[in-house]
């Protein structure tokens, strides 16, 4: 009989209790206490079964649930009668930062310290064991009722709590840390990442390298966050990447245990196919073929096919770096969407103050949060990075970037319009409608962060292209000249059906050192440019007749832009006047 899939239920022991749905991942328990490693992190992608599998952990371990060994049987851990006699037999400290998404570093502070006085009132028993001193009573009351407590108290406050456990219990504490880096992403979003990285720096510190109370240590999250940054005093941490060979299935659902997941619910084997497209694709370590297990899971509830885990939280951080990334940034975006892949040289470690710098940090955020997956280590350069072959993950992943593109423009209507005009052959509503969208979006594609000031146009068509990638998929073929240099950059767009318009576009920044005067020259330029490199001949070899081709030359300079339809002239459209 099918079990019942329970959604959003990250608690091991009330997934057990109820006997719902349940893919045994209890191996993890064998593999990471067998490891030995004083202290563990392991990055996976949101929504991966990190919460869940901590909470297996704590009941495993927990002497909290000492004599649950019940919610182990049947599973493959309480095959072996040693680990069924370690079950319940050790302090365990557990608790998550998954909550702390605060905007403001006082507020985030503040989180913390609550946290940190829940997980005291868990033990405040324990304080009244007459081994404890009154200075031990007034530490725990400081923290336990959150009393102005400063930060060299929250820093020291797990390892006390683990000295007054392996005093009353005998035996040095487990502690167990989930969603380590959510406060810090946030912090890195609302400009307070220096204070709060310093914050939790301490904190670290005194809980996973300097605490002679601590037995084992597991951290998890969605960022390798660097080692200068927040971990700079603990040389006893092994870091677990989704490129690590340690842990490989632990997270997320392989392929067989999908299939049997679906054939249990009595989903036809004509669907798998379907359902390997939109949510396999992730690879860990060795191992491909691993699939989405939230998706998966809310398949097998809902029986429809859907952008599930790309939509479960917001996607903020990565827009925005895509959205002022560089041409570069976004020609890679381009080929990606496109289904091509792309080489990058990257470094697994997440270094914050790079993103916006750093032209190859975006890569590494979108390979740690799930939406790139790695297809080939072209070489180890043995200087803290490789150069990978990289692809979206599935088409889970792709629809959801198209959404976020698709959202780039919604706050300008005249996008469509322009649309519209181009396969029209509407040269002035064109003019007319792309000075109104530079004036709107340029300030939305380029940052103003370039120590010159100047502006810089093509990050404004480059994110144009995109739109029009995602806007034209189901019947053109968008396809541009990536080796083209700054300020040119072709775009083809070819009809599915070769009855419909096919369109040419070059865009070129006006440059004075190329003997143009205006932007009428510039306009010609680009026009004599689709001429000379015979852009159409693909177009015409394929059956499309010439006159269903439109060449436009696209002029820019600052926030104005001409456009010229091949053997037309039309005046200049200022955008302050529209």
């Amino acid at each position: 009989m099918a079990k019942t899939i329970a959604i959003g239920i990250q608690d091991f022991g009330q997934l057990r209790e109820n006997n719902y749905f349940y893919i045994d991942k209890t191996g993890f328990i064998r593999e990471w206490w067998d490891a030995g490693d004083s202290v563990t992190l392991i990055t996976r992608p949101r929504r991966f079964g990190k919460t869940l599998n901590m909470s297996m952990l704590d009941y495993f371990f927990s002497n909290k649930h000492a004599g649950r060994g019940d919610l182990f049987e049947g599973l493959d851990i309480w095959k072996e009668s040693r680990y069924r006699g370690i079950q319940g037999t050790w302090p365990v400290l557990f608790l998550s930062f998954a909550g702390v998404k605060q905007t403001t570093y006082p507020n985030t502070v503040a989180a913390i310290c609550q946290i940190l006085a829940n997980l005291y009132n868990q033990y405040t028993w324990m304080l009244e064991d007459p081994m404890f001193t009154k200075a031990d009573r007034e530490a725990f009351r400081r923290v336990n009722e959150n009393d102005d407590v400063t930060a060299p108290v929250a820093a020291e406050a797990l390892m006390r709590l683990c000295q007054w456990m392996q005093r009353y219990y005998g035996k040095r504490v487990i502690v167990l840390l989930d969603e380590y880096d959510t406060p810090l992403q946030e912090a890195y979003v609302h400009g307070f990442w220096d204070e709060l990285a310093a914050y939790v720096r301490a904190l670290f510190n005194n809980t996973f390298k300097t605490n002679p109370y601590l037995e084992r240590g597991l951290m998890t999250g969605i960022t390798r966050i660097s080692k200068e940054s927040i971990f700079s005093d603990l040389n006893n941490l092994n870091v677990v990447t989704t490129t690590s060979r340690e842990y490989e299935t632990a997270f997320g659902f392989t392929q067989a245990e999908v299939f049997a997941a679906l054939r249990e619910q009595d989903i036809p084997e004509t669907e798998m196919e379907k359902v390997k497209q939109w949510y396999d694709g992730f690879t860990f370590g060795r191992v491909k073929d691993i699939y989405n297990p939230w998706s998966v899971t809310m398949y097998l509830d809902k029986k429809i096919l859907d952008t599930y885990w790309a939509n479960t939280s917001g996607n903020a951080l990565v827009s925005r770096l895509l959205r002022e990334g560089n041409r570069e940034t976004k020609s890679a975006f381009e080929m990606l969407l496109g289904g091509n892949t792309i080489e990058v040289k990257m470094d697994e470690q997440i270094v914050f103050s790079q993103l916006t710098k750093d032209r190859n940090a975006i890569w590494s955020l979108l390979l740690a949060s799930g939406y790139l997956k790695v297809m080939e280590m072209l070489t180890d350069a043995g200087m803290g990075f490789s150069v990978y072959r990289l692809a979206l993950t599935n088409y889970e992943v792709k629809r959801m970037f198209a959404r976020m593109i698709e959202e780039w423009f919604q706050e300008t209507p005249d996008f469509n319009a322009f649309v519209s005009a181009m396969f029209r052959g509407d040269v002035r509503s064109m003019n007319h409608y792309m000075n109104r969208v530079a004036l709107n979006t340029f300030s939305y594609f380029d940052t103003g962060r370039h120590p010159s000031g100047r502006k810089e146009p093509e990050r404004f068509y480059h994110g144009f292209v995109l739109g029009l990638l995602v806007d034209k998929a189901g019947s053109y073929m968008v396809k541009s000249n990536r080796e083209s240099g700054l300020g040119r950059y072709d775009v083809v767009m070819e009809p599915r059906d070769a009855n419909d318009v096919a369109v040419i576009m070059e865009f070129k920044v006006f440059d004075r050192e190329d003997g143009e005067n205006d932007l009428a020259d510039t306009a010609v330029n680009a026009l004599k440019q689709i001429e000379q490199k015979q852009y159409a001949a693909d177009l015409l070899q394929r059956g499309i007749p010439a006159g269903h081709i439109l060449s436009y030359g696209f002029a820019f300079e600052g926030e104005r832009c001409l456009i010229q339809m091949g053997g037309r002239e039309t005046a200049v459209v200022d955008d302050r006047n529209c």
